[in-house]
């Protein structure tokens, strides 16, 4: 048993990942209200749960791609805040949680303007 759980905190380690992608803007070819655009970003996060994705073994939903990527990257970017374009994630709840057998893949994205 000790063996299967060691395996599965290191198949996580190796299946769960996180990425940002971004594009530098010019503020006369993109409109963003609330300032002048930056860049645009998108952040993708992977995640691994089991048992109907009741246990979370590496985290994916909206928290992790809006805060920790959108964000951090727009203020590493020189930005002060993000405009929100888009986000989803994958379902955890009711029926959807069928679709979380015995391990699953959620994946979660978010894409945002980054302005000053």
């Amino acid at each position: 048993m000790k063996k299967a759980i060691v395996a599965a905190v290191l198949a996580s380690g190796l299946v769960a990942c996180t990425s940002v992608e971004t594009a530098v803007v010019s503020g006369n070819e993109v409109a963003a209200t609330g300032g002048e655009p930056i860049a645009v970003i998108q952040g993708t996060a992977l995640g691994l749960t089991a048992i109907f994705h009741v246990i979370d073994l590496v985290q994916s939903d909206l928290d992790t791609v809006v805060n920790r990527l959108l964000v951090s990257e727009a203020k590493a970017m020189g930005g002060n805040k993000v405009q929100l374009l888009d986000a989803a994630t994958t379902p955890r709840h009711g029926i959807f949680a069928l679709t979380g057998t015995i391990i699953a893949f959620p994946l979660s994205t978010a894409t945002g303007v980054a302005v000053k």
